[in-house]
């Protein structure tokens, strides 16, 4: 982009409260709303005491909004960065699902897991779609503010890593890279230490009488999984009854799904980077597009995968 451009102010910095944490705020009820509507005539409220309002507050609108400082005179890092923080609070999302799937999981909840993974594949979907918006963005685009990124890279996305891991594919390498960050590490530490999803669902296929390998069972959960024939063998089993009444069929199909999508995020991120960047080597010291061509390879739930071959 050559021509001249603004940056709209949108917040003064100078009045955000910085904290992270929750604002005060009232909590309402269906009586107050109700002799609200009868006092506005049915007008929303506009009137607001302080200096805030309480929209503003319940979300911290206003910090949320105040994140976003571009470095260089590039037009396209604006758009760059919204979607890298947009992208990283979908990931949060999803993790937040995941995590709580594990747990219905867990305790044989199959209904409600269903439910909670319905919704982290339609936030993945989002999260695909935000290539869309990212390809926009030209080679000459982003060299105008690549070099501000320094070694800065999304490999270092512990939201991500978050994600990756609950969902199977440890990575010691990737877990330190947030060690040196102690608000940050304990957490993806705990993570990365812990059974993944796919690890309770094998669990939950012993329960159900499938014949899974002891070594299946109990393991290094910090080992990113690898494929097991007697776990290939229970979901054949599982297979051999596909209609709506075996939830583990569903279960199976779900998982499949999400893997689905998670691959195509992959593929666009793959895509997309060539397409901007060719084969130059990517910020973070990785070698760019042939270090994301070996993550697109990468296969969630293989056994899910490799059964469609007997089936």
């Amino acid at each position: 982009m050559s021509f001249e451009f603004v940056v709209p102010t949108i917040v003064d910095l100078d009045g955000v409260d910085g904290s992270p944490r929750p604002r005060p705020m009232n909590v309402g009820s269906e009586k107050q709303r109700q002799e609200e509507v009868a006092k506005t005539a049915g007008m929303p409220i506009t009137e607001f005491t302080g200096n805030s309002n309480p929209y503003i507050d319940y979300e911290s609108i206003d910090l949320l909004l105040s994140l976003q400082h571009p470095r260089s005179e590039g037009y396209d890092e604006m758009c760059f960065i919204i979607m890298g923080q947009a992208k990283e609070l979908l990931f949060k999302s999803a993790y937040f699902e995941l995590y709580n799937a594990r747990l219905r999981i867990i305790a044989d909840d199959l209904p409600n897991a269903a439910v909670v993974l319905d919704r982290t594949k339609k936030i993945t979907k989002q999260i695909v779609g935000f290539w869309d918006i990212l390809s926009t963005i030209s080679t000459d685009g982003f060299n105008q503010f690549r070099d501000y990124l320094h070694v800065a890279s999304g490999q270092q996305s512990f939201m991500y890593r978050h994600v990756e891991f609950i969902l199977g594919n440890k990575s010691e390498k990737m877990c330190a890279v947030h060690k040196n960050v102690p608000h940050v590490y304990p957490a993806i530490k705990e993570n990365f230490e812990s059974p993944s999803l796919y690890d309770e669902v094998i669990r939950l296929l012993a329960r159900r009488g499938h014949k899974i390998a002891p070594e299946c069972l109990d393991r290094d959960w910090t080992e990113s999984y690898k494929p097991h024939r007697s776990i290939e063998q229970a979901w054949l089993q599982v297979y051999k009854n596909p209609g709506p009444e075996n939830d583990l069929y569903l279960l199976g199909e779900n998982l499949t799904e999400l893997a689905d999508l998670i691959s195509q995020y992959r593929w666009r991120h793959f895509v997309s980077v060539e397409r901007i960047l060719g084969f130059k080597p990517g910020t973070g010291g990785s070698a760019g597009v042939d270090w994301l061509r070996k993550v697109v390879d990468h296969r969630f739930f293989p056994e899910l995968w490799s059964i469609r071959s007997e089936l």
